[in-house]
């Protein structure tokens, strides 16, 4: 897996989303202990609140920044949204109210939803291999999984000798250090486009996404990811502190218990996925999470929430990571962007569905029904996704193009006039799935 780290390219940007990561778990942690000091028991209700907002900036504003970014140099635009990312990031120690962590996170978020599928599509362009590319992914993954890990055990060191609000230095630094690492790099050209009107860039990447079927149910499983994880990352500082009396290191732990499942995971994945399929492999994290979660409404100490956060985090790497080989495999290099952006907003959709429901059903009819309500709706979404996401997948589909005249480049292209078969994308030539499939 490290062997993708001799590409210079890829090691920086790798080393990039780290630091930054880092910084971004810091806030994490901070920003729970900070909604715990204004609100007290109802921190969960806030903190849902606060990143409901942020999914709302993701939700809103990626489909719309890709569109707009098209043209725009790919590594400028990186460091320029890093650095308007700390400079917002700066002012979070000075919050006291809990509107205005509303406010600092719907900016900060807008950001980040022009950033990281911009960052995404960047990847594939780099690694063109599809093995490397894998190996990419789930080294992307372990990063994400390494954050979890390392910067709640980061934040509870430093939080026997400074108070919290000094955390959110933490992230104005990481996104400070990632701009300078991509502005020492040259990234790909991005490919030339078809010129289309701003409405249609805006909306192509859905088209695209909705019109997959392996999409839709990749929709499905992040929708039973954001049900499970919801409950992990809005109610345990309300489950640890509130329920079971104890302090901020332990929370700071419990997040590091379910950062460690999801490290094991993505350590495992890249061999798994050489064996497997990445469907099965899908499916068997979402169940692993809805059962996890159902679990939880009979957790009663904090000896008990820490293997089931560990569980929980195994299920959340093994139901995510595959899902840039989808998205990579669904789209024509020039679309890849439009459907990164795509996956963004839909999946952080369904985050903004979760994230308020978990913080507002915890605090109105108590931790255990909501573990199950919010089990519910995992074990719904993985009937969608087996309904939706076909077991057996072709390479190659057939199908025939009777609007084509018989000397169209792409009839010759594959030396027919009539039925012929290729992997098979949505694209302006391609613009339903075959029903045949």
């Amino acid at each position: 897996m490290l062997g993708i780290l001799r590409n210079q390219t890829y090691s920086r940007l790798f080393t990039a989303q780290v630091i930054a990561l880092l910084g971004t778990g810091l806030m994490t942690v901070a920003l729970g202990l900070l909604a715990y000091e204004l609100a007290g028991a109802d921190a969960g209700a806030v903190l849902g609140t606060a990143l409901a907002i942020k999914m709302i900036a993701y939700v809103g504003v990626a489909p719309v920044a890709q569109a707009l970014s098209d043209n725009l140099p790919r590594r400028a635009l990186l460091v320029s949204l890093d650095v308007f990312r700390a400079a917002v990031a700066l002012s979070l120690p000075f919050i006291t109210e809990v509107w205005q962590i509303y406010v600092l996170i719907f900016l900060l978020q807008v950001a980040s939803a022009s950033f990281t599928p911009t960052f995404q599509a960047v990847i594939p362009d780099i690694l063109p291999d599809e093995e490397e590319y894998t190996r990419a992914l789930s080294l992307s993954r372990l990063a994400y999984d390494l954050e979890n890990l390392i910067s709640p055990m980061l934040a509870a060191a430093l939080l026997t000798v400074i108070s919290f609000h000094y955390l959110f230095a933490g992230t104005v630094a990481g996104f400070l250090v990632s701009a300078v690492l991509i502005l020492s790099i040259t990234l790909p050209a991005a490919t030339a486009k078809t010129r289309r009107s701003f409405a249609e860039r805006t909306t192509r990447g859905m088209r695209i996404y909705l019109a997959t079927p392996r999409l839709r149910g990749l929709l499905a499983i992040s929708l039973a990811v954001a049900a499970a994880g919801a409950m992990v990352i809005v109610n345990t500082v309300v489950i640890v502190q509130a329920r079971f009396g104890l302090s901020e290191v332990e929370v700071a732990w419990a997040f590091a218990a379910f950062g460690s499942g999801s490290m094991v995971a993505a350590l495992a994945l890249p061999q798994l996925l050489d064996r497997l399929a990445d469907r099965p492999v899908m499916i068997a994290g979402a169940v692993i999470l809805t059962v996890g979660t159902a679990l939880g409404a009979a957790v009663n100490s904090y000896a008990a929430l820490l293997p089931l956060w560990l569980v929980i985090g195994i299920g959340y790497s093994a139901a995510q990571t595959p899902s840039g080989r989808l998205l990579r495999r669904s789209a024509q290099s020039e679309d890849r962007p439009a459907i990164f952006a795509a996956q963004f907003a839909l999946s952080h959709a369904c985050w903004l569905v979760s994230y308020p429901l978990a913080g507002q059903l915890g605090a109105r009819i108590g931790l255990e029904a909501t573990f199950l309500v919010m089990a519910a709706i995992a074990a719904v979404a993985i009937v969608l996704a087996v309904k939706f996401w076909p077991a057996e997948e072709p390479a190659d589909i057939p199908h025939e193009h009777p609007e084509l005249a018989p000397d169209h480049p792409h009839l010759r292209e594959h030396r027919t006039g009539g039925k012929h078969r290729h992997a098979y994308v949505i694209d302006d030539l391609h613009p339903r799935w075959p029903s045949a499939a």
